[in-house]
């Protein structure tokens, strides 16, 4: 097994129609306004930006964001990753119910080398860490979606 490797799957229940909220997910510039963890995103072109994120944890982790898939028709977005972390990420929105359903998916190996030198005893912390941080990412998108 590869301590170092990931995999993450988050369901965000909302009570909004799918465009409203693949509206929000496509701006990921404007993430820090309702993400608390997202700490900065700096736009280099208009599919590549740099982004830097912390939870609860005491380490920011900083990656490359260049995206690899937009399909509004779909509602897919789906970028690769690389820095602290290498891999990809994908949000899925789709209707459910009278709202929509934000799934997001992340397939990631860690490269920042304090994490991997703590990869056994720290798994359970960072994948903590990890949901903390969709957690108080959905509460954010809600407000978020409740002030549009």
């Amino acid at each position: 097994m590869d301590w170092n490797h990931y995999r993450f799957r988050s369901l965000w229940p909302l009570p909004a129609p799918p465009d409203a909220v693949y509206d929000v997910l496509c701006r990921p510039e404007d993430y820090p306004r309702w993400w608390r963890q997202v700490r900065d995103v700096e736009r280099l072109d208009d599919t590549t930006g740099v982004i830097r994120i912390r939870s609860v944890l005491p380490y920011d982790m900083t990656f490359t964001a260049r995206q690899t898939r937009r399909e509004p028709a779909t509602g897919v977005l789906e970028i690769a990753v690389s820095g602290d972390i290498e891999g990809w990420a994908r949000w899925t929105v789709t209707p459910h119910g009278e709202g929509t359903r934000a799934r997001y998916d992340q397939v990631v190996s860690v490269r920042k080398p304090l994490l991997r030198r703590f990869a056994v005893p720290g798994r359970p912390l960072f994948r903590a860490n990890h949901a903390l941080m969709m957690r108080s990412g959905r509460r954010g998108l809600l407000g978020h979606l409740r002030a549009v």
